[in-house]
């Protein structure tokens, strides 16, 4: 992943992408895909400790695969999606969950609750993609203070990394180093000050994070 910001870098995320995360937060599973941005300040580079700052109140950790497009692309074939992932690792999309819960229940947009600074935690490994690499059988896990947290399989996603890609695509025109935060597993929970946060893809330790007070 980029360790600076590129210009044009979006950072795209996809909400409720795992059946078991949308029930554990008493939503339904969506049609097609929910998309929500950050903007590039939401980064928080390896090396970079969480942050928490009070007036947001309790911040949960959401893991995710992370993935890279290289190219500009509009209008993408499904088919063609995954030619554009240059490199994937795993990342946190940190969320202001009481917050957030408050702005739905207004029917307000979620920005102030998932776009904060350093809320898009990206991993310190980066892993090329290659023709062998198959981003829909990976294993996720978040093990917090050594203890796991959140579990899961990206074959269990309800949009597929290629279908993600060809749908945002249909709206936004993508460019090199945009990212796409493919969604969560369920297990999703608070974070605190002196938490360490390791994120494994398919056994590999590929993100690794101290929380600090803000």
């Amino acid at each position: 992943m980029p360790r600076t910001s590129p210009s044009g870098m979006k950072i795209i995320c996809i909400g409720r992408n795992y059946r078991d995360h949308a029930a554990e937060l008493g939503n339904d599973a969506p049609e097609e895909p929910i998309i929500f941005l950050k903007p590039t300040t939401a980064c928080l580079y390896p090396g970079q400790p969480i942050k928490l700052k009070p007036f947001l109140g309790d911040i949960h950790h959401e893991v995710e695969l992370v993935v890279m497009v290289d190219s500009y692309a509009k209008d993408v074939p499904e088919r063609m999606a995954l030619g554009l992932v240059a490199s994937f690792t795993l990342g946190l999309d940190l969320t202001a969950r009481t917050l957030q819960n408050e702005l739905k229940a207004k029917g307000l947009p979620w920005e102030k609750a998932k776009a904060f600074d350093g809320s898009a935690v990206l991993g310190e490994v980066e892993l090329p993609m290659t023709a062998s690499t198959d981003l829909q059988r990976l294993s996720i896990e978040l093990k917090k203070n050594g203890a796991l947290v959140q579990q899961g399989r990206t074959s269990d996603m309800l949009f597929t990394v290629a279908q993600q890609i060809a749908y945002v695509s249909r709206f936004i025109t993508l460019e090199p180093g945009d990212l796409f935060f493919t969604g969560t597993p369920a297990g999703v929970g608070p974070i605190a000050e002196g938490d360490v946060l390791e994120g494994f893809l398919n056994g590999q330790r590929v993100l690794n994070v101290t929380v600090a007070k803000g």
